[in-house]
């Protein structure tokens, strides 16, 4: 199987983790390499330093200990403050610039950034030679397919991406007006591959190996970029990755290491984010981790109700030790 390669790294596999807001925290990306993601982009960050003392965006600089290559998602629509922003950023120790064009939040892109840039191609260029130039460091994308199913230009986009400079592609399969709702269509996708030489990462509604099998092959893109499946069931990246090099569908994980893998990932929650907010943080992806486990909605609002680090671990610990012990194999 050919590695894709974006600049000078060659990634050690073709899923990888979509950056998302209040999700892909430092946490979150050291667990998902971890366990098989290529790449792990941070969580988007303004491209407006005067925002970055804030503990938000402080917590979101943060890559300690992360493995190489390390990316840093930007967003903004000033060409200069997008350009000062990256080269900071790789003079903190980012290897990889990702400009976000695909966010479909109302706050983002009432600020014209994110998806909203899509109506402007050529505040597209501007934006993607300022960046290029500015580092030298690879420089990815990440877009949709257009702003709304009647300015659908993912293609002419990516085209411009390409001449700009820019080492590789992320496009989810819909436009800004889709938001999240129906499906994901992967023919403009498919399209986009066609017309460019970089790599593509396809990303949308691929919640499954056989899932990611399916678009790869239809889409003829180079890897899969996973997000909101991967939300409590990280461990997707290495059933996705078997799946790819081998056809053949891997064995579920045995329960005990599902439990370890829970259990790290709160402890290094709490380390990273200190009690009060460690505490807070942990629910949403407690609140995730137990959609895969049993009497799911007792676990989940027990979990909820925990007041700090000590109780909210050790509930969880139970659970799992009464889950692992019940079965040797994940349902």
């Amino acid at each position: 199987m050919t590695l894709m390669r974006i600049g000078p790294y060659v990634l050690p596999a073709r899923a990888v983790l979509a950056p998302m807001a209040g999700v892909t925290d430092r946490p979150f990306r050291v667990l998902a390499r971890k366990l098989g993601a290529g790449l792990a982009a941070s969580e988007m960050l303004t491209s407006d330093v005067r925002l970055w003392s804030t503990g938000k965006s402080r917590h979101r600089m943060d890559h300690a200990g992360e493995p190489a290559p390390r990316v840093v998602q930007l967003a903004g629509a000033d060409c200069e403050a997008l350009a000062l922003a990256a080269r900071i950023n790789v003079d903190l120790g980012a290897q990889i610039i990702d400009i976000n064009m695909g966010c479909p939040a109302k706050k983002v892109c009432g600020r014209l950034c994110g998806s909203a840039l899509l109506q402007d191609e050529g505040l597209v260029a501007r934006i993607l030679s300022a960046v290029v130039r500015a580092v030298d460091v690879p420089v990815t994308l990440k877009i949709r397919t257009g702003w709304d199913p009647t300015q659908k230009n993912g293609a002419r986009i990516a085209r411009i991406a390409e001449s700009c400079g820019v080492a590789a592609l992320a496009v989810h399969g819909r436009t800004r007006a889709d938001f999240f709702q129906g499906a994901a269509e992967y023919d403009t996708i498919r399209e986009i591959k066609s017309q460019v030489t970089v790599p593509v990462f396809a990303n949308g509604d691929i919640g499954s190996a056989q899932k990611a099998r399916e678009v790869l092959d239809f889409t003829g893109a180079d890897g899969v970029m996973i997000g909101r499946a991967a939300q409590g069931a990280p461990w997707i990246f290495g059933a996705v990755n078997a799946y790819l090099s081998d056809a053949a569908t891997p064995p579920p994980l045995a329960r005990a290491v599902v439990r370890g893998i829970i259990l790290e990932h709160l402890e290094s929650l709490y380390a990273f984010y200190g009690e009060d907010a460690g505490t807070r943080i942990a629910r949403k992806h407690l609140g995730w981790y137990c959609l895969h486990l049993p009497d799911a909605a007792n676990v989940r609002r027990a979990l909820m109700a925990m007041a700090n680090t000590a109780m909210q671990f050790a509930l969880a610990r139970s659970h799992l030790d009464g889950w692992v012990s019940g079965s040797a194999r994940a349902a």
